[in-house]
């Protein structure tokens, strides 16, 4: 057996109230019967000596081939002291969607393996040839691998110039077309300067505590690094405008995760950065290419109580429906993650407590996604959970390494309902997970999830029971703007009830959802309008009295160019 050996133990009326008889769900993790066979690889499986045996990393769903369905990426690492025999190393894995609810592996033939600490994902189409590319963060070198639709990548690093001669921690990336010029520009977040000339098998780790037992050190007290900003130069090049962009000004973080949305309304992308043991960063869109960090005067910087804390992954959504995007952020045990209320005039209310979600704080909260798993037109939580350190698994902490997931259910009143218990197998059993990603992969009209376990199997989470009440899924893709139509804007109305959201690129922690866009309707058969406002134009295209429970695809300028019915 090879060296990596792995273990496997609501309804809407008008006014967009519940009704009482919503859909039981639940969520069954089908990972093997679909063919997910490659483990994930990340350091030591009983004690971590570094820093970066404990980070993990993320994972991808996103149609590389444009079939309509979504496939497969899985981020892998390696081990400090391992010396791998020839074709058993750990790599990367790309699998293709069979459309029967199973995936074949398609790696080899992809050009994307690649052995060594591979931590974030991002997808974007940056050259707009119609086909999705994928950047992948490394401890190491990033890569920028460019799709040449016919099912191969290639690595442009160094024609594309986003190729660092410097080792650098890459972690979370998201693409974003910031100066609205119709090129999707690239966001790279840089966790820790971690030499790796200083790191050896042989020699004594530093040893730190916590709750008395001795565990690897870091973050603090690590050098921090600074992220960086990619203009895209519309010819298939990039420069880097971290300095002159303003980016660099928050100093040197402990930056994870980043994200990507029109925060206030104005038009504009801003960037919103999950940081660790330090605080998280908001940089706000200037409209003259560069950004200001107005994190803290907005209030998600810090705790409620003005706290730093282990920011890792982040969601996106309007929660409560009232034409804002919301932030919700996971963080370190003992410490509860966060739901900050956009008060739509650029600051931000901390309502963890008030919304109901401050109930968990013995976990080390990782993925996270605003997803509307019952199809009742509000946006619900599920939140991905590992702890990073197996040492405590011989003590009696309180805590433990292998978490269940948490789900929260959106109540449609501004709270939630901590709903685990009742969500299935898929949701109670337990790993230490990191990465994870959203989407509907066997296209029936309810949202899945993908789970990235160290050392273990990736989890499948198919969700049984969404779809039976309604909804829509909407493909957009650009013509004036960028070919993946990211920061395009959709609004839903059904009755009085009105839903939000943008394409984005990157979430979770250091993963990539699906790029289409998913809303739950309720008992509602037909929507009243249908509304995309295009990113670059800022021109709204309207479509009226559409059917539920189907596909669409929206072409900018074209009109819906595509139906599938579920």
């Amino acid at each position: 057996m090879p060296l990596w050996q792995w273990n496997r133990s609501l309804i809407l009326n008008a006014g967009g109230a519940h009704a009482s008889d919503t859909s039981p769900v639940i969520f069954v993790d089908v990972a093997r019967e679909a063919g997910l066979k490659a483990p994930n690889v990340w350091g030591a499986t009983d004690h971590k000596k570094y820093i970066i045996e404990a980070k993990g990393s993320g994972i991808a769903f996103f149609d590389y081939d444009h079939d309509g369905w979504l496939d497969i990426y899985l981020t892998n690492g390696t081990r400090l002291d391992a010396k791998w025999p020839a074709g058993e190393a750990p790599t990367s894995h790309l699998y293709k969607n069979n459309r029967d609810g199973t995936f074949t592996d398609v790696t080899a033939k992809s050009g994307l393996a690649r052995t060594g600490w591979q931590t974030g994902v991002c997808v974007g189409d940056y050259d707009n040839d119609g086909w999705d590319d994928l950047f992948c963060c490394f401890w190491g070198h990033n890569v920028l691998f460019h799709n040449n639709g016919d099912g191969t990548f290639a690595d442009v690093s160094r024609k594309a110039g986003v190729y660092n001669e410097q080792v650098r921690w890459g972690a979370g990336c998201t693409w974003l077309d910031y100066d609205r010029n119709g090129h999707l520009d690239l966001f790279v977040c840089n966790y820790i300067k971690l030499d790796p000339d200083k790191i050896s098998s042989s020699e004594n780790a530093p040893a730190c505590q916590w709750k008395g037992i001795p565990v690897m050190c870091g973050p603090r007290g690590l050098p921090g690094d600074t992220n960086v900003l990619y203009r895209n130069n519309g010819d298939g090049t990039f420069t880097d405008v971290s300095e002159k962009s303003g980016i660099l000004k928050p100093g040197p973080r402990y930056s994870i995760t980043a994200v990507s949305y029109d925060f206030d309304n104005d038009g504009w992308p801003d960037i919103y950065v999950a940081v660790d043991s330090e605080p998280s960063i908001l940089l706000r869109n200037n409209h003259d290419g560069t950004f200001t960090d107005i994190a803290v005067m907005a209030g998600c910087a810090y705790s409620e109580n003005g706290h730093e804390q282990a920011g890792m992954g982040v969601a996106v959504a309007d929660y409560d429906c009232d034409g804002w995007f919301d932030i919700f952020k996971t963080n370190f045990a003992d410490d509860t993650s966060n739901l900050y209320r956009n008060n739509g005039d650029g600051t931000f209310t901390d309502v963890t407590f008030s919304s109901g979600i401050g109930v968990n704080n013995q976990y080390v909260g990782w993925g996270c996604g605003f997803i509307d798993f019952d199809n009742d037109g509000w946006p619900d939580l599920l939140q991905i959970n590992g702890h990073v350190y197996p040492e405590i698994q011989a003590h009696d902490v309180g805590q433990t390494f292998k978490n269940p997931r948490v789900v929260y259910k959106n109540l449609g009143n501004g709270r939630f309902k901590d709903v685990s218990s009742e969500m299935g197998p898929g949701i109670s059993e337990r790993f230490s997970s990191r990465g994870a990603a959203f989407g509907d992969y066997d296209n029936d009209g309810d949202l899945d999830g993908l789970v990235l376990n160290m050392n273990d199997l990736p989890s499948l989470l198919r969700n049984d029971g969404g779809n039976k009440q309604n909804w829509i899924k909407l493909k957009l893709i650009g013509t004036n703007c960028n070919r993946t139509a990211i920061g395009a804007r959709v609004r839903v109305i059904t009755g009085r009830h009105v839903q939000m959201d943008e394409v984005h690129s990157g979430s979770s922690v250091m993963s990539q959802c699906d790029l289409r866009l998913h809303f739950g309707l309720g008992k509602a058969q037909l929507i009243d309008v249908i509304e995309v406002t295009w990113p670059t134009t800022q021109k709204i295209e309207r479509f009226t009295q559409v059917k539920a429970n189907q596909i669409l695809t929206i072409q900018e300028t074209k009109g819906i160019v595509g139906t599938t019915r579920a």
